[in-house]
């Protein structure tokens, strides 16, 4: 049963924060998230750390890999999960469609995400009960093959054997979780039922791997964004992956900007349309029960783009305590977490790890934007802030 979770549990992610390099993330561990572990009144504090591959590759040095020690020592920081999502310089001048690249058909793909896996076995604190990381949804769906997701779910089932390989070694299980994402091979939780019960043992049944293994090894990284902007129901889809005994090792606490009457806010959302990340938008189920959605948001302000006769939702992180945004022309799906929330409330052996993920706060329209790194640090911590409130509100928030 989960007794709720202690404050120092809740991380947010470092993929807000540019670095690309080791030098870069041990300043930002140093700076600001020990700032906002500071601002929060913490000793210590979990961080949902975003290592990118030329950084993991750096601790392969024995002697960097202390001084990271060191490093997280000196910060006030427990590593218990990593986003392993981006796998380059995630704060290019344009990302877009990149940040899919490479994709689980790819072996740098496995070999990134095992680095990680190591690193975070060797780093888990001994009260964690797992180490999590979230990475992509097999891939883009526009470049996707059979082929492709042959050599997927080939790669995913050995990392598997490797993980069970990994906790036998240091004792602590690490589980790699698949984040759905608009746009992606996995977009909604029948698809990923689909793959966890269908495709995966299918694929552990041709290796000669135990199947056991993807259960202690795999699962879901559910981000709430995603979710709404696909209009999926999150506590059904919740209940659909527990039914089909799907884990889910991770939440992303995250909520997106909503445009209820699009045709009126066309002005608005134009602020919101940035050339660094892909904001892929549907539509509100269309009169004849169908859902239209494009790739970016430039792309649904076209003139021919999306239809207005419904409700758009746009895959642009918002913070997540906010209700309205543009002088309340824009709504944001933040009830959504409310109901994920509620989900936990009422499933109280479930204790997967919450990480608030707002990274577009680097290019949220100016007037929104955080000046410096100070009001970064103070925004951070005000999502964390309002995160706490509303799990002791559920009483999910452990004294």
């Amino acid at each position: 049963m989960s007794a709720g979770w202690r404050r120092s549990e809740l991380a947010y992610c470092s993929n807000v924060h540019p670095g690309e390099q080791l030098d870069a993330v041990e300043r930002t561990l140093l700076g600001s998230i020990a700032g906002v572990r500071a601002r929060r009144g913490l000793a210590t504090a979990a961080s949902g750390l975003w290592l990118a591959e030329p950084a993991i590759r750096a601790l392969d040095d024995p002697a960097r890999r202390e001084r990271w020690r060191g490093t997280l020592a000196d910060a006030g920081i427990e590593l218990i999960t990593l986003n392993g999502f981006p796998y380059g310089n995630f704060h290019a001048e344009s990302v877009k469609e990149r940040v899919y690249v490479p994709d689980w058909s790819d072996p740098r793909r496995r070999d990134y995400t095992l680095a990680l896996a190591g690193l975070l076995a060797e780093c888990l604190p001994p009260h964690a009960w797992e180490g999590t990381i979230s990475t992509m949804p097999l891939g883009f769906q526009p470049t996707w093959t059979r082929a492709r997701h042959a050599a997927a779910l080939t790669a995913l089932v050995a990392m598997a054997r490797e993980l069970g390989e990994l906790a036998q070694r240091h004792g602590h299980a690490i589980r790699v979780c698949l984040e759905m994402e608009p746009g992606c091979v996995l977009e909604r939780s029948d698809q990923v039922v689909e793959l966890f019960t269908r495709d995966l043992p299918a694929a552990a049944a041709k290796l000669g791997v135990d199947a056991a293994l993807l259960d202690a090894h795999l699962g879901v990284c559910f981000d709430i964004c995603h979710q709404a902007v696909m209009f999926e129901d999150a506590q059904a889809a919740l209940a659909r992956l527990a039914a089909a005994n799907v884990h889910v090792g991770k939440i992303q606490v995250s909520s997106a900007l909503e445009a209820v009457l699009p045709a009126q806010a066309r002005a608005a959302l134009a602020h919101y349309d940035e050339p660094r990340y892909l904001h892929q938008v549907r539509t509100a189920p269309l009169a004849d029960g169908t859902q239209a959605g494009v790739m970016d948001l430039g792309a649904a302000l076209e003139p021919d783009g999306l239809p207005d006769s419904a409700a758009w939702r746009v895959h642009f992180h918002v913070p997540i305590q906010a209700d309205a945004l543009a002088d309340g022309m824009l709504t944001t799906t933040r009830a959504e977490i409310g109901k994920v929330l509620d989900y936990l409330a009422r499933e109280p052996g479930l204790h997967p790890q919450l990480e608030v993920e707002t990274y577009t706060w680097h290019v949220l329209p100016p007037d929104v934007r955080p000046a410096d790194d100070e009001a970064l640090i103070d925004g951070l911590a005000a999502e964390l802030a309002w995160l706490e409130g509303e799990l002791a509100a559920r009483k999910l928030l452990a004294t």
